[in-house]
């Protein structure tokens, strides 16, 4: 990483000059953020032994001088007390000191754990912050799955272990030398019989747990190994298809798994080693109690009370023990897996913290002349993907980056972007050294996106927005009970060292984006989106999602104006062969058999389409109407003529998706079933055989399967169930489904369906595009478009944007660059994945959105060049010519070469 240089004028920095180094041993990191805590556990430890003590040693006088003894009655607190009460009294102050014992042993317990998660949870803030602060070529050799497996499982044992780090062996250290002080008091030959084995546990399990210690840290590396590899499986499993490669993979994770399993099998053998050991020694133990206490207390040398006290004592000693045992091998393993994080968690070139955190007191906008002076970016193994280039263009300016592929165009853009540090050289904007600005600056004044643009689980307009959130703006507004949670929040946040931030606040920097409110950074959103051409998208999601008519009655209300005009415009000959209207008393035949018997969209899984054939309720009314033998006959039929047409055909050929009720994985199962029935008659099927079949013809569309199976007298059956279903729903039931009305809005399904009331007519061209245009036109006319829109910015874009298409997850992320109003907007190779034209049409609008402000292009095209006032031609890794089109583009230059071949 390049020296950092001097970040702008009136940024609070942090007082330490220097990166912090992860603390490098675990005890280190526990003391410095919980030594207060851990010697508050310490000093209660100590202070609850000596109950332990008199605990122990009650029952001895309770023995001897309560129950054994004659001398009655006996002063106790000033007063005479006779032998009965004297043991009543003993007896309850002994429940007393137990209570006590137990008291100190729940908040102990209780503190250690909450220390414990308060711990690891800092520590799995630190981690992540650091990951946050990891330059990106170290991501190359680090997976995904490492990190996740090593902030999340890996850690897990941290936790506990730091919370019974020094008040563990304190505690159990100190009951086991309280009791073994008690044993001497009572006979010291007992006393040295209890001990006389620990030295040879002491001498042999540490040397064990060193080999189980060293096999251990084998097995996290190799454990990562495995995830690694799978994530890699996983994402390449087009390939392993492609290739034929299922064996080669099978092998690859059987060898891993075999080597796992030789390294845990080494670890058991050794682990029950140790204790069979103790277990051994444990049961030794009482051998010389029994044998040596015997012989005293028949000599006289020892009294029963005290050797019975002595055997109570023990039994609570292999407790202490045990634990403390367990302790050093949790400790070594913690150490392990302490030392393996500090290990990947402080990879070279991290961001310095200075430039991530604290907030600056101003973000100074970029102006002036960006100049790069003999920049040089080395990647692993010394190899120079920029070696030595210099340039300089104006801030403000167009510029293009030119050059053949491996030309190091796109490090170059990243460079620009601070998302890569040069290895030497150094890059100054204005008076500014780009490596010294704060992220706060670089984040807000530059923007950068690339061919592969990353969103976020979550919605449009989170995604859209994400640019502009950096810090919490306004408050959120709780009531006391939310006051309240967000005080113990905060609370706890501090005692973990977590930031303290609301995500519940409004985090949205209206004043980056030019705007004043909420209400004015939607038309801006909206704007934006037209700016790269993915407003029509945005709304088609608006037409497909749904709302809640009784939170918004208005725009149920008018959506249900749009369902009437667009039933008047369809009157229209032309159009309306279009669609199917739903209507009560008409069977539509481009729908399925299940949505007919319902009429009307399920809510929840009680009447899911796909087992509709289960619900005991359907069952009924195929019952009462006759239905259930029709059902599984055609049922019968439906799978021998899915057997037959699609059993030889690929799985995943498009016949399977268009026409079959059945997946390929199911097909060999009904073939059975059929072969079955055939063979045996429907009788002699299963109830789990006979609702497969009648599963099939609920999802029998005649429109588009044309199969000959639902005529007239059937369409009608299904009408007078239709009837019967509503009629006779059962309370409990009366929410699982929204019917349709033609003068209510369904709010189980989308807005598109609302506002359509019925189904397009299969077999029909254009009918899709043409019924779209109409309801374009039916929104626009009575003004929903923005409404709809804003609905559409609410969709899901699903794990990483996977429900959107990869042009579409482009064109988002531009707009998000685009709404945060950069100084300067770096594109590298963005709209790679659009067609010529809109790539045009894209720049375009880029140009105009952002006038008077910079623009860096990646260009895959030397010719696109000549609409940019800068040009930086690039080869082998140096720039090689720099100026206006013009100049450049004369022969003999290297970029006329370029232009000559596009």
């Amino acid at each position: 990483m390049a020296r950092a240089e001097p970040a702008v004028p009136g940024a609070r920095v942090s007082p330490v000059a220097e990166e912090v180094a992860m603390e490098t041993s675990i005890f280190r990191y526990i003391i410095r953020h919980s030594g207060r805590q851990q010697v508050f556990l310490l000093a209660l430890t100590l202070v609850s032994f000596p109950f332990l003590y008199y605990s122990l040693d009650l029952p001895k006088i309770i023995i001897n001088e309560a129950i054994g003894g004659r001398d009655f009655p006996k002063a106790l607190l000033g007063r005479e007390v006779e032998q009965i009460e004297y043991l009543l009294i003993l007896c309850f102050v002994f429940l007393a000191l137990v209570l006590i014992n137990g008291c100190f042993k729940y908040f102990l317990n209780v503190y250690r754990g909450q220390l414990g998660e308060r711990m690891l949870r800092r520590l799995r803030y630190l981690l992540f912050s650091r990951v946050l602060r990891f330059p990106l070529p170290h991501f190359r050799r680090m997976s995904q799955g490492e990190v996740i497996s090593m902030i999340t499982a890996e850690v897990e044992p941290l936790g506990g272990f730091i919370g019974d780090a020094m008040a563990l062996p304190a505690f159990q250290g100190g009951t086991l030398l309280t009791i073994l002080a008690f044993m001497f008091v009572q006979d010291w030959v007992l006393g040295c019989s209890a001990v006389v084995l620990y030295p040879l546990q002491m001498y042999l399990i540490p040397r064990l747990q060193k080999r189980i210690n060293a096999l251990a840290k084998q097995r996290v590396r190799t454990v990562r190994q495995l995830s690694q590899r799978i994530g890699e499986t996983v994402s390449g499993i087009q390939e392993v298809h492609a290739h034929d490669t299922s064996e080669l993979e099978l092998a690859d994770i059987s060898d891993r798994l075999g080597t796992i399993y030789t390294i845990r099998y080494d670890i058991y053998r050794r682990k029950f080693l140790i204790k069979f050991i103790n277990n051994f020694i444990a049961f030794v133990t009482p051998f010389f109690f029994f044998s040596i206490g015997g012989y005293l207390v028949i000599n006289e040398s020892l009294t029963l009370g005290a050797l019975v006290a002595v055997l109570a004592a023990y039994k609570d000693l292999s407790g202490p023990w045990k634990e403390l045992l367990r302790y050093y091998q949790m400790k070594e393993d913690a150490r392990i897996k302490y030392e393996q994080l500090v290990d990947q968690f402080q990879p070279a070139g991290m961001l310095d913290e200075a430039l991530q955190r604290p907030e600056p007191d101003g973000v100074a906008a970029l102006e002036g002349t960006l100049v790069a002076t003999n920049l040089t970016l080395e990647e692993d193994g010394g190899m120079k993907v920029i070696d030595g280039a210099t340039f300089t263009v104006e801030v403000a300016a167009r510029t293009a980056i030119v050059g053949p592929g491996g030309a190091g165009r796109s490090a170059l853009s990243q460079l620009l972007a601070r998302l890569l540090m040069p290895s030497a050289g150094s890059i100054r904007i204005g008076d500014h050294g780009l490596g010294g600005l704060h992220e706060a600056v670089t984040g807000r004044r530059l923007a950068y996106v690339g061919d592969n643009a990353s969103l976020f689980s979550g919605s449009v307009r989170d995604n859209l927005f994400y640019g502009l959130k950096h810090r919490p703006t306004r408050p959120a507004d709780y009531d006391q009970e939310g006051q309240l949670r967000r005080q113990a929040f905060v609370h706890e946040a501090a005692a973990s060292g977590n930031t303290e931030s609301d995500l519940g606040a409004d985090w949205i920097d209206y004043e980056a984006a030019g705007v004043p409110g909420p209400e004015e950074l939607v038309e801006r959103a909206i704007e934006v989106l037209g700016a790269v051409e993915l407003e029509a998208d945005i709304y088609e999601l608006g037409l497909l999602g749904t709302i809640d008519p009784s939170a918004e009655p208005e725009l149920a209300g008018r959506i249900l104006d749009a369902r009437a005009v667009l039933r008047d415009r369809l009157k229209d000959p032309a159009m309306a062969s279009l669609v199917e209207p739903f209507d009560r008393d008409r069977y539509a035949v481009n729908t399925t058999v299940a949505e007919n018997l319902l009429f009307g969209t399920p809510i929840g899984e009680s009447f899911d389409l796909e087992h509709l054939g289960e619900n005991s309720y359907v069952r009924s009314v195929l019952d009462r109407t006759g239905l259930t033998g029709i059902f599984q006959a055609m049922g019968l039929k439906l799978a021998g003529i899915m057997v037959e047409l699609f059993m030889d055909l690929p799985p995943d050929h498009e016949y399977f998706e268009r026409f079959s009720f059945i997946g390929a994985d199911a097909l060999p199962e009904f073939q059975n079933l059929h072969r079955k029935a055939e063979a045996g008659g429907a009788g002699q099927l299963e109830e789990g055989e006979r609702n497969m079949l009648l599963s099939l013809p609920f999802k029998l569309i005649p429109a588009r399967h044309r199969l000959g199976l639902i005529d007239a007298d059937f369409q009608q059956r299904i009408l007078d169930a239709r009837r019967v279903f509503a009629g006779g729903l059962p309370s409990d039931l009366a929410d699982s489904v929204a019917f349709f009305d033609q003068d209510s809005y369904n709010g189980a399904t989308t807005l598109q369906d609302n506002i359509l009331f019925g189904k397009l007519v299969y077999g029909r061209q254009q009918s899709r595009q043409e019924v779209g245009r109409l309801i374009g036109e039916v929104v626009d006319t009575l003004g929903l478009r923005r409404r709809i829109l804003e609905l559409g910015l609410d969709s899901a874009v699903g794990i990483g944007g996977s429900r959107l298409p990869a042009a579409q997850r482009q064109k988002l992320a531009i707009a998000r660059c685009l709404l945060k109003r950069p100084d300067i907007l770096i594109v590298d190779g963005a709209t790679a994945s659009l067609d010529p034209a809109a790539q045009q049409t894209i720049m375009d609008n880029v140009f105009r959105d952002l006038a008077g402000r910079g623009v860096v292009w990646v260009l895959n095209r030397a010719e696109e060049a000549q609409r940019f006032e800068r040009v930086i031609v690039m080869d082998g890794g140096k720039v090689v010519e720099q100026g206006s089109y013009a100049d450049l583009n004369r022969p003999g230059k290297t970029f006329h070469g370029l232009a000559a071949v596009d």
